[in-house]
């Protein structure tokens, strides 16, 4: 996340079209020069939802990402369209850089239909105003990995439960991670925009629960996402604090798998996720 601003996570979800069902996307750099599997999961889902009907949204995405790709260089998504019914449109992506397919994806999107609706209820959690930012949470790691745990970071996140720094040191960590977070600054009112962004922090947060019980951080070990499926349920109200409630139920084999409710503050179940985590090699400072 290092270098990252709430203004070029939005900027890179913004695709070009370069043919009828073709789109290009900027990536963001890093150090490692990875393209991050959040990230080009929302943008393989913006370009995805240009060729549906206007009045139709995500219901739901199952994305396997296959190389990591180069994050100096731009991704082109490449959209099959098969099929336009009464209420629900099917996508496939293959995003592609040179002749490498880095990613595809099933994205299906709905149209709007009055039918009974449930929920599971939001978990009983203290309000994020009266949890501490992480960064003033971490403070005491400030020195570590120049700074990155007190970075600026374009999602602000409260956590009610330790984060997988502090959960670093306690004698028995769980794997239950709830937090609260919401865009560092003004987001545009756009529901696809929206679920795009959902997709974004879904793609990117949870990887931390899965961290927790291999006694791990991002920033000390290699990890990469190899699968990400969202279930889009209500729109999130990003002007204000979305709760989300994640565990890691499963370890194995080199993978870790995590999954997460996330909610409104209202109370209203915004979207389900669930994702695998390939670990491997230490990093080495």
């Amino acid at each position: 996340m290092l270098g990252r601003t709430l203004a070029d996570i939005l900027t890179t979800l913004d695709v070009a079209q370069v043919g009828d069902d073709e789109f290009v996307a900027t990536q963001m750099d890093n150090p490692v020069h990875h393209i991050v599997g959040g990230h080009i999961a929302a943008q393989a889902l913006m370009s995805a939802s240009r060729t549906v009907a206007a009045d139709r949204s995500p219901h739901s995405m199952h994305v396997y990402l296959l190389r990591a790709g180069d994050a100096r260089r731009p991704v082109h998504f490449e959209i099959t369209r098969l099929r336009d019914g009464g209420v629900l449109s099917s996508r496939r992506v293959l995003a592609r850089q040179d002749d490498q397919v880095l990613l595809e994806a099933l994205a299906s999107f709905t149209a709007p239909i009055d039918s009974f609706e449930h929920q599971q209820p939001i978990p009983d959690v203290p309000a994020p105003e009266s949890l501490p930012p992480v960064q003033e949470q971490l403070s005491d790691y400030a020195g570590e990995h120049h700074g990155h745990w007190v970075r600026k970071q374009p999602i602000d996140v409260r956590y009610v439960d330790p984060p997988a720094r502090l959960a670093l040191d306690l004698p028995d960590p769980s794997p239950r991670i709830r937090s609260w977070w919401r865009p560092a600054g003004p987001v545009p009112a756009d529901p696809i925009l929206n679920s795009c962004l959902l997709t974004y922090v879904s793609g990117t947060a949870l990887l931390e629960t899965a961290m927790v019980m291999r006694r791990t951080t991002p920033v000390t070990s290699f990890s990469a996402l190899i699968d990400h499926a969202v279930w889009f349920h209500r729109p999130a109200t990003l002007t204000d604090w979305v709760l989300t409630d994640a565990v890691a139920p499963s370890g194995v084999h080199g993978r870790g798998l995590a999954t997460a409710t996330m909610y409104n503050r209202s109370g209203a179940l915004v979207c389900t996720a669930t994702q695998e985590i390939y670990f491997g090699r230490d990093r080495r400072e």
